[in-house]
């Protein structure tokens, strides 16, 4: 555990999630505009209706390259975004309004690189499957538990179950 790791909290499914990625997509797109190559995405737990989740809205915004983009990270702290170099060789990531405290991830994922199409694919997958999103949740709720202080941890240990869904949907020839 570290001083700047709140729990892990995963909560009901709340219908309001949609609706706040609405409005952040239409910020993020006034700000991040000039880098954009394609339309903003709702994607994790919150997108997909019904799944529990931690309370945090996952944002993809698809940009021509991580290189290109770079400017772009000034113009999200301006809307309140802290940049955090996390996975640096396949996005720019933040979250908002703290790092600590988030309400928001923004991600900006070259369009059409492999991230891009498994969290969108992973997306769908539980939207479409009720049987992987209930699944899902219920690991989701074992391992916030099991790493309450330790979001890393959290998130890795989800890997595999998200790596094996993407397979099946996009076959193993998308995974490096």
């Amino acid at each position: 555990m570290t001083q700047d790791d709140a729990p892990v909290e995963i909560v009901a499914a709340d219908a309001g999630w949609a609706h706040r990625f609405a409005e952040e997509r239409t910020l993020l797109a006034r700000v991040l505009g000039p880098w954009l190559a394609g339309p903003i995405e709702h994607i994790g737990s919150t997108a997909v209706p019904g799944l529990a989740a931690k309370p945090v809205i996952d944002v993809m915004a698809p940009v021509e390259s991580l290189d290109a983009s770079r400017p772009a990270i000034a113009a999200a702290e301006t809307i309140g975004y802290c940049y955090a170099p996390y996975r640096v060789e396949v996005e720019h990531w933040f979250c908002k309004p703290s790092y600590r405290e988030r309400t928001h991830h923004l991600h900006l994922v070259p369009a059409g690189s492999a991230l891009w199409l498994e969290a969108l694919a992973f997306r769908d997958v539980l939207r479409s499957e009720p049987a992987t999103a209930a699944e899902y949740e219920a690991l989701k709720r074992r391992l916030a538990i099991e790493f309450r202080y330790d979001r890393e941890a959290y998130t890795q240990a989800k890997g595999p179950f998200v790596k094996q869904v993407v397979q099946r949907v996009l076959g193993s020839e998308r995974r490096p």
